[in-house]
C-alpha cells in the first residue's frame, strides 16, 4: 500500500475536549497540585485599568520628580491694584456688574481682580484703566489718568 501511514493504535474520540489548564486562586489548591506531581505555573496578573497615576513604583518616581521640578505659580494681582479698582468704581457709582459690562468681561473676573485672586492680564487692566480713569499698571497705581477729551477739543479749534 502506498497511502499515508495510519497509526491504528491511537484513538480519536469525537466530542471530547482536551484538558485545559485549570486556574486556581487558592493557595491550598496550588499546594495539592504540587503534591500530586502536576506542573504548576504561577503568574501575577497585571491590570491595565484602574488608577493610572498609581500603577507602580516608576510612576511614583516620575510624580515625585514632577513635584520637585514644579514651576512656581504665576503671581497674583497686587492688593493695591484691587483697592484702586474698587475705589475708582465706587467713585463712579458703578456696581461690579456694570463695570464688568463696560469692559466686556464677566462680573466674576472683576471680583477676582478686586479681591487680589486674579492673575494679571494686561488687556483687562487696560480696559479697566480706560473705563475707570485710574492708573492700574506700573508706578503710581491709583492715580487719576489725564483726560484726553480736553486736549483733543482744544486742538480741533
Amino acid at each position: 500500500m502506498s497511502g499515508p501511514s495510519v497509526d491504528w493504535d491511537s484513538k480519536l474520540v469525537i466530542g471530547s475536549k482536551a484538558k485545559a489548564a485549570k486556574v486556581t486562586k487558592s493557595q491550598s489548591e496550588i499546594n495539592a497540585a504540587r503534591r500530586a506531581g502536576a506542573v504548576v505555573a504561577t503568574e501575577k496578573k497585571t491590570s491595565t485599568s484602574g488608577n493610572k497615576a498609581h500603577q507602580g513604583p516608576d510612576h511614583q518616581k516620575i510624580a515625585k520628580l514632577d513635584r520637585e521640578n514644579e514651576v512656581a505659580p504665576p503671581p497674583k494681582i497686587a492688593p493695591s491694584v484691587g483697592k484702586a479698582i474698587s475705589q475708582a468704581r465706587l467713585e463712579l457709582q458703578l456696581s461690579q456688574k456694570d463695570a464688568a459690562a463696560r469692559i466686556n468681561e464677566k462680573a466674576s473676573i472683576l471680583q477676582d481682580y478686586e479681591s487680589g485672586k486674579a492673575i494679571p492680564n494686561a488687556q483687562v487692566l487696560a480696559k479697566l484703566e480706560r473705563v475707570l480713569g485710574v492708573k492700574l499698571r506700573g508706578n503710581n497705581i491709583g492715580e487719576k489718568l489725564a483726560t484726553k477729551k480736553a486736549s483733543t477739543s482744544t486742538s480741533t479749534s
